[in-house]
């Protein structure tokens, strides 16, 4: 091969001429351009990753406790309000549905909330699992996957329930069900109950989530 040919791209010696100069001129800046557009892709995709490890004013807030006026709630509703970004439910008991819940306990995973993967403080570890039997307050998140169930209050055979059925909450994504005290039944993939969250009344009306002390009311 000759001298010329050896320095010329691709062995094509000096056939391409001014040609292959001006090939290569624009092979380099389209390079460059791509090189400078791949460095700027970089930068937007880094900066709101970055940004995330600084807590907006929302976030801060989020760990506050949260109050609620619950007065509005009619038996047999439920109240969905926000904590630490996570859905809270206040659900208000009839008579009929408290007193359900004393039957259901042969058939859950655990009754008297002693598992921990989800800490239950002290005065809700009974068969209601709350301050007060009127009144559940509860995370509605599932505890298989992280899926929202959806309320399930009226008794009776329904698609995807027993046909004993006293109400409750199923999720539709896996078939976990929890009764309306938010205990998961046994053999399902749900392994504990729903959380629930610290909370005490201020009043017959007024109930703070994410907060309890001794000198709450019961």
């Amino acid at each position: 091969m000759s001298e010329a040919a050896a320095r010329s791209p691709g062995g094509m010696g000096d056939d391409i001429g001014d040609g292959g100069a001006a090939i290569d001129k624009e092979r380099r800046t389209w390079i460059a351009i791509t090189c400078g557009v791949g460095a700027v892709g970089g930068v937007a995709t880094a900066v709101p990753f970055v940004s995330s490890f600084a807590p907006s004013e929302r976030a801060r807030a989020a760990g506050a406790p949260v109050q609620v006026d619950i007065g509005g709630i009619k038996a047999g509703e439920k109240l969905t309000v926000e904590w630490r970004g996570k859905p809270v439910w206040i659900v208000r008991r009839t008579p009929e549905q408290v007193e359900a819940l004393k039957k259901n306990e042969s058939q859950l995973a655990d009754p008297r909330s002693e598992r921990k993967a989800y800490p239950t403080p002290e005065y809700a570890k009974n068969a209601y699992r709350s301050r007060k039997p009127e009144y559940f307050v509860g995370v509605g998140i599932c505890s298989h996957l992280g899926c929202s169930p959806i309320d399930r209050f009226a008794p009776g055979a329904q698609p995807s329930l027993p046909a004993d059925w006293a109400g409750g909450f199923l999720c539709p994504c896996h078939g976990s069900t929890f009764d309306l005290a938010g205990r998961v039944f046994k053999n399902k993939p749900a392994p504990d109950n729903l959380e629930v969250p610290p909370h005490m009344y201020l009043s017959d009306s007024v109930l703070v989530i994410g907060e309890d002390n001794d000198k709450a009311k019961a």
